[in-house]
């Protein structure tokens, strides 16, 4: 791993335009190393996972929505970031294990799964065992998996807007199958209307970063 220079304060925000400078450019060793760097100074991983990771696929995404990018660029961003991601594992999976699992997962039709992967790797930070399922699965799959598994929490993610009507079908539907197993929601989808939409289900959440998953789970509301 690459240490920012002794003596010398670290430039979060250079490094993070470096880092979205080398997405955009398909540049894999200029993202690894400033990712490396934000890793050497400490900073707590839900930062580096919200202000590098999350904060950069925002801009390549609103990027794209705009036409100043291409889908094979957009792709290729994506791709550099979740493999980036496996740097932190050592510190993940060194953690004193709780007991705890959680189901985290991705429904049919949803392709970005990075903000579902960064959302295990929390559990899995805490103590967690983390189930993690990946995009686009099928409902029926999830639900088989949460019976023989039985966890603590579901969390859901949804990405783009027109994921949000499978999203709360399967919310409503998990809820009404397994009453006593929270679920929380979460993704970028929800500020298109998606609080709206969970808001008045019962025993669901919606989560709006890292920060607050891990707040949710310091409380101990392992209830639904």
């Amino acid at each position: 791993m690459i240490s920012p220079s002794p003596g010398v304060p670290f430039d979060f925000e250079e490094a993070y335009r470096r880092y979205l400078d080398g997405l955009l450019n398909n540049n894999r060793h200029a993202c690894r190393l400033a990712f490396e760097q934000w890793m050497a100074t400490g900073i707590e991983l839900r930062y580096l996972y919200e202000d590098l990771v999350r904060r950069s696929l925002y801009a390549v995404g609103d990027l794209w929505e705009c036409g100043r990018i291409s889908v094979a660029t957009e792709h290729m961003a994506t791709a550099i970031n979740e493999s980036l991601l496996n740097l932190t594992y050592p510190q993940l999976f060194s953690q004193p294990r709780n007991g705890k699992t959680a189901v985290v997962t991705c429904l049919t039709n949803e392709f970005h799964q990075i903000g579902a992967k960064m959302v295990a790797d929390m559990f899995e930070l805490n103590g967690w065992r983390g189930y993690f399922l990946g995009a686009n699965t099928p409902l029926i799959d999830v639900k088989q998996l949460i019976a023989d598994k039985r966890p603590d929490v579901i969390a859901l993610s949804a990405a783009v807007a027109f994921s949000m009507d499978t999203l709360a079908r399967a919310a409503a539907e998990l809820q009404s199958t397994f009453p006593a197993i929270p679920i929380l929601v979460g993704g970028q989808a929800l500020h298109w209307g998606g609080l709206e939409r969970m808001g008045h289900l019962p025993g669901v959440r919606c989560l709006h970063s890292l920060s607050e998953l891990e707040v949710w789970m310091k409380s101990g509301e392992t209830h639904a």
